[in-house]
């Protein structure tokens, strides 16, 4: 499949908050839908952050250890479980994009915008791809450990290995005409933090490292370059489109980063919102 033929920006790493970081996904959708770029762009989380899915009860959640530990925690506009996102061990990314630009078909979508991803694993010597043997679910509260879907989760291998773990998962939601799609790319695994951020999960670490792989542990390259394959593979992908143009160094304007703190004020740092269930009484 080829990238949708539109006008793009790739904006480059930057470390914010999570509160702040979901709500540019929602920005830059809403960019897109408005007739304005389609955007490409890798993120970092600072401090480390929880996010949870959708619908996902906050009860799950290890408040306190939050606390303790300077996690930040909110909440995603897609479903699934929750994710811990390191602040060195996990690389974000998001693709921003009109939706009568990609196909209807949910799978299909996912698959097209996953190019770039499984091609930035490709840059990197990681033996990636869609998972294609039933991993069963051991932990339904964190999206890591829940039972592994085609359509959207990635697993790796070592070139000793038999097995294939868990290195990344994406997700995707529709808002205004545009297609957001986002996902964690595992750089690193702390698993002890991982498993913390979430009330009794009956799995050790030993059980969360048997089940994901960060990408040091398959390949020797630093995260600095991670990062950059990924950016290649996203702009490339994007350029090969007929028509399509890329500013490889795009940025956000004012008025996006103003529209992006009053989406944290209103729901990605407010705490009534983060800890109501949507679907049970909740925005």
């Amino acid at each position: 499949m080829t990238a949708p033929a539109v006008d793009w920006r790739l904006i480059r790493e930057e470390a914010r908050p999570g509160p702040m970081q979901m709500a540019l996904d929602e920005v830059a959708a809403e960019t897109a839908a408005a007739g304005g770029p389609a955007t490409l762009r890798t993120y970092r989380w600072e401090p480390s952050c929880l996010t949870l899915g959708r619908h996902q009860d906050p009860e799950t959640v290890d408040w306190a250890f939050c606390e303790r530990e300077g996690i930040d925690v909110t909440r995603r506009q897609t479903g699934g479980g929750g994710i811990y996102h390191d602040g060195r061990g996990d690389i974000a990314y998001s693709i921003a994009v009109p939706a009568e630009t990609v196909p209807g078909e949910l799978l299909d979508c996912y698959h097209l915008l996953c190019e770039p991803v499984l091609d930035g694993f490709d840059r990197l010597g990681v033996d990636a791809d869609y998972v294609d043997e039933p991993m069963p679910e051991l932990y339904h509260p964190a999206c890591y450990l829940r039972e592994l879907h085609p359509a959207h989760d990635v697993v790796a291998k070592g070139p000793k290995e038999d097995r294939r773990r868990k290195i990344a998962g994406n997700a995707q939601y529709r808002k205004r005409e545009a297609v957001i799609q986002h996902g964690s790319l595992t750089f690193a695994v702390d698993a002890g933090r991982h498993l913390g951020v979430f009330a009794d999960p009956p799995v050790t670490p030993e059980g969360f490292r048997e089940r994901v792989v960060g990408m040091e542990e398959l390949v020797d390259v630093d995260r600095a370059d991670a990062v950059a394959a990924f950016e290649a593979a996203l702009s490339d992908w994007a350029s090969a489109a007929p028509e399509a143009s890329v500013e490889t160094d795009g940025s956000w304007t004012d008025a996006e980063l103003e529209r992006a703190e009053e989406l944290v004020a209103e729901k990605y740092r407010d705490g009534e919102w983060i800890r109501t269930r949507p679907g049970s009484g909740g925005a």
